[in-house]
């Protein structure tokens, strides 16, 4: 068993909190739903403009739960081109 998390930072088109939680809320219940982790925003709630977010899985293998991982970074880029990832950290535990 091998467990992966990666955080993504992010900036993100909003210039108030609200706007801001629409965003968030919306790419960490696709995250969940499409990629089955666990993911939460995890730094930077109270900065409208950025966000730190963090997540989980879990995988039989190495190749797989990075791979995971990738997929989610390439989907996030693809599907959201509003939101300009700034950089992501993937790492085994």
């Amino acid at each position: 068993m091998h467990v992966f998390s990666a955080l993504f930072h992010i900036h993100l088109p909003s210039r108030s909190l609200k706007g801001k939680r629409g965003i968030v809320k919306s790419i960490l219940a696709r995250a969940r739903n499409n990629f089955n982790v666990a993911a939460a925003e995890v730094d930077l709630q109270d900065v409208p403009g950025s966000a730190a977010l963090g997540f989980v899985t879990v995988a039989e293998n190495r190749t797989a739960g990075r791979r995971i991982l990738e997929g989610l970074e390439e989907w996030v880029v693809n599907e959201r081109p509003d939101v300009e990832v700034v950089g992501v950290e993937i790492e085994e535990r």
